[in-house]
């Protein structure tokens, strides 16, 4: 978090958190406007990392082919070979995933929940570690194609950046004189083996029992709330189990506390609730969705 803190300048609770989404094997939609560091901070977490790192622009004309690959004809061998898309890397950042359509959109999404990829009759899979880190902009929908509820379900966490403080604002303006790109500057701290040794580490972090009935009340309270058209599924509860534990391991931890399921229930739960009123999962309604989370919260007694 420190090296990749040297070139994003934002809150060091965004680091944490990106990272944490790595830990527990997930993935991460960042929701928010254009120029706040989103690639900045994909790129810059990669490097730390050692691993690689891919950048592709969503489209209207995009197809799954663009991202996953393609089988090509080789008049050489009188065969067909497999041509690897650009998601055959360690984290790709997916720019404006709601500009490409459905199809795009799910062939993407079946890659994240399945760990590889079918390309005619060959199974191929995705380099290990596979971190996606989407955006999309939640003010711009002229020409765009929603994620559905049921795909944003896959995502494990739903960050937003927000705009920097006025000193984070003015590292950034001093180092933009240059023209050497601020992510060359970042060196590698640990290596890929590394990083699925700390993914392996994530399932011995302990967890009392008192925690996890903690965490049971929060998701069961979602689905009787009034408020809510659609509480959590199953899966959103593993989700913000695995993800608490991981994120327990970013503070130098192997046992939970409540505070590492209290502060990633709005990340990890609030896409995936549907506010009573609400059609779809737009801006508004994940934020209605967050005071709702909230609430919650408070009712629920944490832990001692």
């Amino acid at each position: 978090m420190q090296e990749v803190e040297t070139v994003f300048h934002g809150r060091r609770s965004v680091v944490r958190l990106a990272l944490a989404a790595l830990l527990a094997g997930g993935h991460v939609l960042f929701e928010d406007v254009p120029g706040v560091g989103k690639t900045t901070l994909a790129h810059a977490l990669a490097k730390a990392l050692g691993l690689t790192f891919r950048r592709i622009q969503f489209t209207s004309d995009l197809l799954p082919s663009d991202v996953l690959g393609v089988s090509v004809y080789n008049p050489t061998t009188a065969g067909f070979e497999v041509r690897r898309g650009p998601i055959f890397t360690n984290v790709v950042l997916t720019d404006e995933i709601n500009r490409a359509p459905p199809r795009t959109q799910s062939g993407l999404l079946e890659a994240m929940e399945e760990g590889q990829v079918t390309i005619d009759d060959q199974t191929l899979e995705l380099p290990r570690p596979f971190l996606v880190m989407a955006t999309q902009n939640p003010l711009e929908h002229h020409g765009t194609y929603p994620l559905p509820e049921s795909q944003l379900d896959r995502f494990l966490m739903r960050i937003t950046i927000g705009y920097p403080t006025p000193e984070a604002e003015r590292r950034i303006l001093m180092e933009s004189v240059s023209m050497e790109a601020v992510v060359d500057r970042l060196e590698a701290v640990l290596s890929p083996p590394q990083v699925l040794a700390l993914q392996g580490e994530v399932e011995n972090v302990e967890a009392d029992p008192s925690i996890i009935d903690y965490l049971m009340e929060i998701v069961r309270r979602t689905r009787e709330n009034t408020r809510l058209r659609m509480g959590v599924s199953p899966r959103g509860a593993v989700g913000l189990f695995r993800a608490s534990r991981s994120y327990a391991l970013t503070h130098g931890r192997t046992y939970l506390v409540p505070d590492d399921v209290r502060d990633l229930v709005v990340p990890c739960l609030a896409h995936r609730l549907l506010p009573a009123g609400a059609t779809n999962a737009t801006v508004e309604a994940h934020e209605q969705a967050a005071v709702v989370l909230e609430g919650i919260l408070d009712e629920v007694e944490a832990p001692v």
